[in-house]
């Protein structure tokens, strides 16, 4: 069969040609306004949380996509998964392979009867939205969330999709890498599985309650110990309501409001007496200081300046220096 017929066979590309392709084909997306998003998996593991685990292994539990998966995990794990967005019921998805195929995935969304069983089943299990997309509940819930069939992952009944590849097969390993890439898309971002779904994750946090049973009878009589049994018991006097509440009435009744207390008086002229003493004393004190100051400065300047110190001019002798004659 002659190649350049659609339905013959392609050349095998290496790896690291089609990692080339895909980052060419990125480039010309995003240089095109593209909001690209690539699956890229560090490691062997696809999914390691629990959405994206229950993903992966919902899909390997059924036969029908059993034979085409491995060719799968081999592509999305190289980074064959150019792009891959998910929005309300579909996924498409760019994958380098021979050539850049265009796949497309289109799920169910929840029945309503099945969606309103799954929140009754789990009312009162999940105490958050965190605690839901991060996976932290009961391995009830995990069990009923995870239920083959009437659970939240779709069933292969469910799943819808195509591929541009030349692939005659109805699961080529380009619709098997994106399948996979799904998962591990789940593992950053859980909240896509309720968006691909068509359901809202809230429903489960809003009907936590309404499971639970309230109890409406009070404590048996029997049950019930008397006011009379504590005293005993504990050697105190139990007061009633009405004891405590009289002398709280009685001291709001007996204190009178701001608007109709007496003025105070006036301070009494014996009072103001006292209480000017210290001023006055304050008064004679830095008067005192103010004399003994200016008494200071006074004797400072009558005081007699000392004459300046002269030096004494060195005593001459009587006798002249006798000159030596020849």
């Amino acid at each position: 069969m002659a190649y350049g017929d659609y339905y013959s066979w392609r050349p095998y590309v290496s790896v690291a040609q089609r990692r080339r392709q895909a980052e060419r084909e990125m480039q010309k997306l995003r240089k095109g306004g593209h909001p690209v998003s690539p699956v890229v998996i560090a490691g062997r593991a696809i999914a390691g949380t629990f959405w994206g685990k229950a993903w992966c292994d919902n899909l390997e539990c059924y036969s029908d996509f059993s034979n085409r998966l491995p060719r799968g995990r081999t592509y999305v794990r190289n980074g064959s998964v150019v792009d891959l967005q998910i929005g309300p019921g579909e996924v498409s998805a760019l994958v380098s392979g021979s050539d850049i195929y265009r796949v497309a995935v289109k799920v169910s969304a929840v029945p309503k009867p099945r969606w309103t069983s799954i929140c009754a089943d789990c009312a009162g299990a999940i105490d958050s939205l965190v605690e839901l997309l991060q996976g932290r509940f009961s391995k009830g819930v995990m069990e009923r969330i995870c239920r083959r069939q009437t659970g939240l992952f779709p069933a292969p009944a469910e799943i819808r999709f195509s591929c541009s590849c030349p692939d005659w097969a109805s699961m080529c390993k380009h619709v098997a890498a994106v399948l996979y890439g799904i998962g591990a898309r789940l593992d950053e971002q859980p909240e896509l599985l309720f968006k691909l779904r068509r359901v809202d994750e809230k429903d489960l946090i809003a009907k936590a309650g309404k499971g639970l049973p309230l109890s409406k009878k009070g404590p048996a009589q029997e049950k019930v110990l008397a006011a009379e049994g504590l005293s005993e018991m504990f050697g105190l006097e139990m007061g009633t309501a009405a004891d405590v509440q009289a002398p709280a009435a009685a001291r709001v009744s007996i204190r009178p409001s701001k608007a109709h207390r007496p003025p105070k008086a006036a301070p009494a002229p014996d009072e103001v007496t006292i209480s000017a003493k210290p001023a006055g004393r304050r008064a004679s004190m830095k008067k005192t200081t103010e004399k003994k100051t200016e008494k200071t400065k006074a004797e400072k300047t009558t005081k007699k300046k000392r004459p300046p110190k002269t030096r004494a001019k060195p005593k001459t002798g009587t006798g002249r220096r006798r000159v030596r004659q020849r």
